[in-house]
């Protein structure tokens, strides 16, 4: 059935469906994950680093997290090609907006801009829908600290943490359980970013290789937004934390069905 109505981004089928935009949602979901959560004091940005050759130049090269302007910062999920070609219109958008009314844009505008442009490429002819979706992190004065995502049918929504990408519905499930509303902090965002991605990456080990974090703060006091990117040296120490806490958790549970066998074979000699 879907033959007859896949080859135009614009025809819908008889079950009212876009073929082309859920083509482009499948192969987002096939690419490398980006991972997004708000803190009460600033947000993290993650990203799954699938092209780790050692020749590449780190400083002029990032294969998933791009700065916008100073308060504004997004991760990208799907067709890179795509993608530059989006990050342009966003820095663009958000330069004619600073042109115009001399202040930084709102989050919110920039993303609603970037989405139409999206939106009309699912409803012309001779056009196909961008395959690739976005997590945008930034502040401005109105709403203080956001976090939102788009994806190829033009659709976006803020989040309080969310992930889009390989193994994406895996990750969501992991951030329902551990994100604390309201309670959680930088650093705590940080080591929820390791503990999904350990959990959800095709690896055996985490690596400061298969990821990137960058984290977006505002500083009141003078007004600035800073987006830093981790190093990697920063990386090795999260990722270090993470397994000694599993490793002293894993030794805790050994120790308790340790006490429970015990405990049991007392029990039965007992009754003998």
């Amino acid at each position: 059935m879907a033959r007859r109505y896949d080859t135009r981004a614009t025809i819908f089928s008889p079950e009212g469906r876009l073929y082309q935009v859920e083509y482009a949602l499948e192969a987002i979901s096939h690419s490398g994950a980006s991972l997004g959560i708000l803190a009460e004091n600033g947000v993290v940005l993650a990203g799954e680093k699938r092209n780790v050759s050692p020749l590449l130049d780190d400083v002029k090269y990032s294969e998933k997290i791009y700065k916008i302007h100073d308060d504004l910062c997004c991760s990208v999920s799907g067709i890179t090609s795509d993608a530059n070609v989006l990050i342009n219109e966003l820095r663009m958008i958000g330069q004619r907006y600073l042109l115009t009314y001399q202040e930084p844009a709102p989050i919110e505008y920039i993303v609603s801009r970037l989405c139409n442009i999206k939106q009309a490429y699912t409803q012309f002819g001779g056009k196909r829908p961008f395959g690739v979706s976005f997590l945008y992190m930034g502040w401005d004065k109105h709403y203080g600290y956001q976090l939102y995502q788009s994806d190829p049918s033009g659709n976006f929504g803020g989040w309080k943490a969310t992930c889009v990408g390989h193994n994406s519905q895996t990750a969501i499930s992991i951030l329902k359980q551990e994100y604390k509303i309201g309670e959680t902090q930088l650093n705590d965002a940080l080591r929820l970013a390791i503990r999904v991605f350990s959990k959800t990456l095709d690896t055996t080990k985490l690596t400061p290789e298969k990821i990137e974090i960058a984290v977006l703060q505002h500083d009141d006091k003078t007004n600035q937004t800073t987006i830093r990117m981790l190093k990697d040296e920063e990386l090795t120490t999260l990722i270090k934390q993470y397994e000694d806490e599993q490793s002293k958790l894993e030794a805790d549970r050994q120790k308790q069905q340790q006490t429970t066998t015990t405990s049991t074979s007392t029990v039965e000699k007992g009754k003998k």
